[in-house]
């Protein structure tokens, strides 16, 4: 979830995280390695003072700056790419086929997921089949880490502070550790999630269950206004949730296609 041009950050949260800490100085944002570990302990006794707990200070006390992520944040160049190319190197149709497969046997799962979220399977296949093959490629980066290094660095600091905070949140609750592995910037489980969309729209459970995830999914769809039974193709009622799932163009026009191509065998 949210790679590329990402959703748009929500500063304002940010800066009332900010203001919330009274006199304590905001943790300044930077540009490489070199102020990262100065920058974490002005964040950790930022935390501190907005009530995060010690354990979850703690956790974010391991945190490395991650270079793989900052590369990885900056080396985004597929979603430039029309979208027949994106389609190409995405490998179109062989989520198509498997998620056609996928229908088939998991059918009474999608159905209760479709009476209960009114979101019929071909989305939540494109977007599993989209963030990771259908769960074979689900990140091996420290998540904290890589929530931390982009929450430090100055290109979309604010909207990572948030996301910051809320691994934080997750810390408490035993969700994550601070050894959890994901994605380059800190997404988890089968279609992606980062920390703050756990915390508002997971289901309950693990997200490296293939059903919490995909029930999750539906979640989020349905929590940015998705309406059961509307299309979901550019211009329709429901291409508005897909374009809250990612904020690249190119992807969200690939999973309606996708979509539409899985629903519609």
């Amino acid at each position: 979830m949210i790679k590329g041009g990402h959703k748009k950050s929500v500063a304002a949260a940010a800066l009332a995280v900010f203001c919330a800490a009274g006199t304590v100085q905001a943790a300044q944002c930077g540009n490489g390695p070199g102020g990262f570990e100065a920058w974490k302990r002005d964040f950790a006794e930022e935390a501190r003072a907005n009530g995060v707990s010690a354990n979850a200070v703690a956790a974010l006390m391991t945190t490395t700056y991650n270079t793989a992520t900052i590369s990885a944040d900056r080396g985004q160049k597929s979603f430039r790419l029309s979208l027949d190319q994106f389609l190409a190197k995405r490998g179109g149709s062989t989520i198509v086929s498997r998620g056609r497969a996928l229908k088939r046997t998991h059918a009474a799962l999608f159905a209760s997921i479709e009476d209960r979220y009114g979101v019929p399977p071909g989305p939540l296949l494109a977007i599993w089949g989209m963030e990771t093959g259908f769960g074979a490629v689900r990140g091996n980066q420290n998540t904290l880490s890589a929530v931390a290094t982009l929450a430090y660095d100055c290109r979309r600091s604010a909207f990572f502070t948030d996301q910051l905070y809320a691994a934080l949140k997750l810390v408490d609750r035993g969700i994550i550790t601070a050894s959890t592995r994901g994605s380059m910037h800190g997404e988890l489980g089968h279609t992606q999630f980062l920390p703050k969309a756990i915390l508002n729209y997971g289901t309950g459970g693990s997200l490296e269950n293939s059903s919490v995830a995909l029930t999750s999914t539906a979640n989020f769809l349905k929590g940015h206004g998705w309406r059961a039974g509307a299309g979901y193709q550019p211009g329709e009622a429901n291409f508005a949730a897909l374009q809250a799932w990612n904020a690249a163009s190119v992807y969200q026009r690939a999973l309606a296609l996708l979509g539409r191509q899985i629903d519609g065998e």
